[in-house]
């Protein structure tokens, strides 16, 4: 491969020699893409700017269902991961394929089926999320409908890119080419195994795994999800982009043959490191921490790879808005990437994770590596699609500089934030009691952070805003290229090329590269599920668990679509602290019902494992009713359409034969009887509250919550 070693990355053909052929590379598609890009990154960004504001100021929330933290958190990040990312990625992989393969691309019609297919999912996803319908998986919450529909456009998208590489002019294919392919057939590996799920309507369904077996394939998903949609395909359009920009070659060849197959082949494995001390068994745990350190190497070997790109280069990044986003890009991805396995040590992940230390971790790799890389491409390719300069190189430059320090004014908080939450959870006076036994004493003495952060991401927002004005100057006072004429001998079939790298070899041959690349991405999985599904030590099984209720898998089911899992986690871990604080450490068994599981992963409010019980009805009534009235100073919002709107009895009898159909041990022909239970059970919480001095119908939805709330936790008191 040595046209890696050439200036502009796309030196000459290894072909045999012929007449040139003509073709075009279809700039229409990109644009889409671009503007696609950009417009959802601003919704996405105000989305996540205004989850940031409610949690010191909770009145931000309109006193609306669709718009409360819980609701907001999921839109705010499928907004910025599949439309903001998503579609810079697309705009990236459609402008460097053609160019890379020296060949159009296979399919105009394909294209086009792709981005409004990937539009009306994202829109799908605007609706659907406010609304309350949501599977609470992270990065996975669409239901069924949208599930299918994106598996059916990511087909789209894997067809054209094959075919495009197979149909290319080039013989061998570039390093981004091998992040593409990996993207393409390991998401829908991702995305097809972790969606799997009962429907119960157009807008219901659970998921196929239970408790600790969907917590194990949900962070299968979740971690890979960013690892193959946020960090391979941005990887590929690093080694196309950067060495572009910097008009030099990628530093190594051997390096990216080792970056490649030893970062696809080890990530899949990390995602047991966000179950730590949880009721995931250890070998799993284990598993985790061990393939998560070992991932340093490879994902700094990138880093290094896209840095030393630069030798020689630098006097041009100081002069050049483009190469100055691209190299704290790649900072921020070396950063992340080094944070990351740290996390996954255990003694480090004691004190990290459930605080908000994971999420200035978590945004440094957003902001920085994926933000940067995006903003970058975008002042790349506007100048040349529009034949134009760019508009304001010192708008560009004010963009970069508003921008890095809005990182640093979101993250920096969130770091001391999460310091400061794991060090008052865990703290003891001396006499052996809890320091701060009122969880809601750690969230007080965050909010100064909380409003620090709120200011970081509006810099950030400032800076993109920059950008578009910018950008749409730029556009402006230029002729946009539809359509760019090239030229390239066409690539010779059947003939033996002797000699060169081993692997020089395998990039001739695109149908096999993408064979072994789903191997190596699909053994990881195999060996960590297979286990946990067939060897029922792993899961043992308690007698005293039951299924829930009609009522309590009713109120369930509210609890998850107004989002509760966004804040509170159902997973107490084997310390001492959180024992002392919220009751027995959780078991596997416990959750064998639980379709999906709802451990969390984040604590801006206290777990609620060991909740049932804790409080009479009355509290949690008033609780959902006005927060404060019961913690005075929480930053919760209130949830008053819970007493107003009514639960129906219509699709229990479903439910209940859904939840049978996945092993749930409900006796045959109870789902005649179900809807009669709810309103026995509804009754007595009716009359408790009216005890209480609270009069509220049987059918109201808080009646509903409050009967699976009361049931948490229950099953196994006063058992070891």
């Amino acid at each position: 491969m040595h046209f890696l070693r050439k200036p502009l990355l796309s030196a000459q053909s290894e072909n045999s020699g012929g007449n040139l052929e003509g073709f075009y590379y279809d700039n229409k598609i990109v644009k889409a893409f671009l503007i696609a890009t950009v417009a959802f990154g601003i919704v996405g960004m105000l989305a996540g700017l205004t989850a940031a504001i409610q949690l010191f100021l909770p009145a931000a929330n309109f006193n609306l269902p669709y718009t409360t933290f819980g609701r907001l958190r999921p839109l705010h990040t499928n907004a910025i991961i599949f439309a903001f990312v998503g579609n810079g990625m697309f705009a990236g992989v459609y402008y460097s394929l053609p160019r890379l393969t020296k060949a159009a691309v296979f399919s105009k019609t394909l294209s086009w089926i792709h981005f409004w297919g990937w539009q009306l999912i994202i829109l799908a996803a605007a609706i659907t999320l406010p609304l309350g319908m949501t599977t609470s998986k992270e990065y996975a919450e669409l239901e069924w409908p949208i599930d299918i529909a994106i598996a059916l456009i990511w087909v789209v998208f894997t067809i054209n890119l094959i075919g495009t590489i197979i149909k290319r002019r080039e013989r061998h294919m570039y390093v981004a080419l091998w992040f593409y392919i990996a993207t393409a057939v390991t998401i829908a590996m991702l995305h097809i195994v972790n969606s799997l799920e009962i429907p119960i309507s157009m807008t219901k369904s659970y998921s196929l795994y239970a408790g600790v077996q969907d917590a194990l394939v949900q962070w299968w998903y979740g971690h890979n999800a960013v690892a193959f949609f946020l960090t391979t395909p941005i990887l590929g359009l690093m080694y196309y982009f950067l060495p572009k920009a910097a008009n030099r070659p990628v530093y190594s060849y051997k390096l990216s043959i080792i970056h490649f197959w030893s970062l696809i082949f080890i990530y899949i494995w990390a995602g047991p490191h966000h179950l730590l001390y949880t009721a995931l068994p250890d070998w799993a745990q284990s598993l985790g921490t061990v393939f998560s350190i070992m991932l340093i190497a490879p994902s700094w070997g990138g880093m290094l790879n896209g840095l030393l790109t630069l030798r020689g280069a630098w006097d041009r990044v100081r002069e050049n808005p483009v190469l100055k986003f691209f190299v704290v890009a790649v900072t921020a991805y070396g950063m992340s990437t080094f944070e990351g396995p740290m996390l996954s040590l255990k003694n480090v992940n004691a004190i990290s994770h459930y605080t908000d230390w994971t999420v200035a971790h978590v945004h440094i790799g957003g902001l920085g590596w994926n933000g940067f890389m995006t903003f970058g491409m975008l002042y790349f390719l506007i100048p040349r699609m529009w034949k134009t300069k760019l508009y304001s190189t010192k708008l560009a430059n004010t963009h970069f500089w508003i921008a890095t320090l809005g990182i640093l004014f979101y993250a920096l908080p969130m770091y001391w934030a999460g310091f400061t939450q794991s060090l008052m959870w865990k703290e003891f006076e001396a006499d052996g009691f809890l320091a701060y036994p009122n969880f809601l004493e750690t969230v007080t003495q965050i909010i100064p952070m909380y409003v620090m952060r709120a200011i970081g991401g509006t810099m950030y927002l400032v800076g993109a805003l920059i950008m578009v004005y910018n950008l749409l100057k730029t556009a402006g006072s230029g002729e946009f290229m539809a359509e760019e004429y090239a030229e390239a001998p066409a690539l010779e079939k059947n003939v033996r090329v002797s000699g060169g790298h081993w692997h020089s070899v395998l990039e001739r041959k695109p149908v096999l590269f993408t064979v072994l690349a789903f191997v190596a991405v699909a053994i990881g999985g195999i060996i960590e599920f297979v286990p946990t599904w067939v060897v029922d030590s792993n899961i043992p099984t308690i007698e005293a668990v039951k299924p829930y209720t009609p009522l309590e898998l009713e109120g369930r089911d509210i609890y998850i679509r107004e989002g509760c899992n966004n804040c509170h986690s159902q997973m107490i871990r084997p310390f001492r602290s959180e024992t002392e604080r919220y009751g027995e450490y959780s078991k596997a068994g416990e959750f064998v019902y639980d379709h999906p599981h709802l451990f969390g992963s984040k604590r801006t409010g206290p777990d609620l494992h060991r909740l049932g019980g804790k409080y009479p009805d009355s509290w949690h009534f008033n609780h959902m009713l006005e927060p404060a009235s019961m913690s005075p100073g929480s930053i919760m919002p209130s949830y008053p359409w819970l007493i107003d709107d009514e639960y129906t009895t219509e699709q229990i009898a479903a439910k209940i034969n859904a939840m049978r159909t996945l092993g749930v041990p409900y006796e045959e022909g109870y789902e005649e009887e179900a809807a009669e239970d709810m309103m026995q059970q509804a009754s007595e919480i009716t009359g408790r509250l009216e005890e209480a001095g609270i009069e509220v119908s049987e059918n109201k939805e808080i009646v509903a919550l409050i009967a699976y709330l009361q049931r948490l936790g229950t099953d196994i008191k006063g058992q070891n």
